[in-house]
């Protein structure tokens, strides 16, 4: 594994547990103390490993420069604790991105201020976060389960359409294989947010 693989791993790793925790603290908010009882509200990264998605599938993709998949352990929410579970839970999923997207911004504005220079450094370490970023906040964008851009889905459909879209659930990672490996959708989808950031970046 190279110097630049590393550091795209650690600041994935990092992305991923502030992600899972973010999650955890919005539905704390609104009542849900189930992420805190499960001691994830922690930036250790121990109890957000999930064997497979943090560490198994990633090191694959990146020895053998296959397409990066990888997740963390997801973060436990009951929605039966929550005030309004239907509106709250469209809150607790889409914190997750928005939590990618504003750590993309912070580290991108940040290697604004230096200088490019051979090697790794610590501009080199702003854009890989900013990267990573982009890419895990868009990606958990995707409409699709288990995925929280889903829960935009099931907030807004028909009640008398959840029955039919809960039959869907348990194939929405196999969908998003497919979608992944064979027809390129999150490829096509990601290129131009990545070059506008980059565009940014360097300007």
């Amino acid at each position: 594994m190279e110097a630049e693989d590393i550091v795209f791993f650690t600041c994935l790793v990092v992305a991923v547990i502030l992600h899972e925790i973010s999650h955890g603290v919005v539905a704390l908010a609104f009542g849900d103390d189930t992420a805190k009882r499960a001691g994830r509200l922690t930036l250790n990264p121990v109890p957000h490993i999930d064997p497979l998605g943090s560490i198994i599938l990633p090191a694959f993709a990146v020895l053998t420069g296959a397409p990066f998949i990888g997740w963390a352990k997801p973060v436990p929410v009951n929605p039966s604790n929550l005030r309004n579970p239907r509106v709250q839970m469209l809150y607790v999923g889409l914190v997750g991105p928005f939590t990618n997207f504003a750590l993309m911004m912070m580290a991108a504005v940040a290697a604004r201020s230096f200088t490019p220079g051979p090697g790794i450094n610590l501009r080199f370490v702003l854009v890989a976060f900013a990267l990573v970023n982009l890419f895990l906040g868009v990606f958990n964008l995707l409409p699709i389960p288990p995925l929280d851009g889903s829960s935009l889905i099931e907030r807004f459909l028909p009640r008398t359409w959840l029955p039919t879209w809960w039959k869907i659930r348990p194939y929405g990672f196999l969908i998003l294989l497919v979608g992944l490996f064979y027809l390129h959708i999150f490829e096509a989808i990601i290129t131009p947010f990545a070059r506008a950031l980059g565009t940014f970046i360097r300007a």
